[in-house]
């Protein structure tokens, strides 16, 4: 299993991380990628996937931080790229959950934009962050890109109809604990609907904690609680559905190192 999209660099994971290693290790997860959310983190995760082998960077300015983004942010950013452990540009997108005024949502696409320019230019896949923004990210994306470079909605949150037009686009959809949840019905609609070779596995660790840990900090050990459920939905064995989501992650990401 591969967790493509994990905030391992926070500090809820700082004590004993050789040992939270060995634990996602033990529970078969092969790699995790970690997505970047601002520029003053990017060291760090830098460090952590230079440290170890199984860990990866994705390196952008998520929308629900612009506040703190200062200028030269693009050319850190953009450095950071050429960088062998980074694999994606990511986490990014539009966020309107948190932020209600339009001049903001302007800024938001504006960065975003920018990101995907930078994202073409390095040939990289692109992670994106979209909460109730799904109409206007779906047309940022699709006219700004035209299949150029892979696109992974991250936690996927949109209805299945949403689903099918972003699937039409060739894009992949990403699967985290929220899909283990009760009352997640249209999300396991969005799993029947989905072809194995575009979902994705995720945790969005420390958030969002699938059944039975839910209520517990998260970890890319529980990714298999994900790839469970999917299993169920799509009747497939969770043999089945490692594989499929491997094997698209080794897909979209340069893995290897080769820039």
């Amino acid at each position: 299993m591969i967790d493509t999209h994990a905030h391992i660099d926070f500090k809820d994971y700082d004590a004993d991380f050789d040992n939270f290693l060995s634990e996602i290790k033990s529970a078969g997860v092969e790699k995790v990628v970690i997505p970047g959310v601002i520029p003053q983190g990017f060291d760090k995760i830098i460090s952590l996937a230079e440290k170890y082998d199984n860990l990866f960077a994705a390196i952008g300015v998520h929308p629900s931080e612009l506040k703190d983004v200062h200028e030269g942010w693009e050319e850190k950013v953009e450095n950071l790229l050429k960088h062998k452990k980074v694999v994606a540009v990511g986490e990014v997108g539009l966020d309107y959950y948190w932020d209600k005024e339009e001049e903001n949502h302007n800024l938001q696409k504006s960065v975003l934009l920018k990101q995907i320019e930078l994202a073409k230019k390095y040939k990289l896949p692109i992670l994106i962050h979209d909460r109730e923004a799904h109409g206007d990210c779906f047309d940022i994306l699709s006219e700004n890109l035209h299949g150029e470079i892979p696109v992974v909605l991250h936690c996927f949150s949109g209805s299945p109809e949403f689903a099918e037009r972003c699937l039409k686009e060739g894009w992949y959809l990403a699967f985290g604990g929220v899909l283990t949840f009760k009352n997640a019905k249209k999300m396991k609609e969005v799993v029947k609907i989905t072809p194995t070779d575009k979902m994705l596995l995720e945790t969005d660790s420390p958030y969002l904690t699938p059944v039975p840990h839910r209520g517990e900090l998260n970890s890319p050990a529980y990714v298999k609680f994900v790839a469970e459920e999917i299993a169920r939905i799509k009747e497939l064995s969770f043999e089945d559905v490692d594989k499929y989501t491997t094997q698209n992650a080794y897909k979209i990401f340069n893995f290897n190192g080769e820039k």
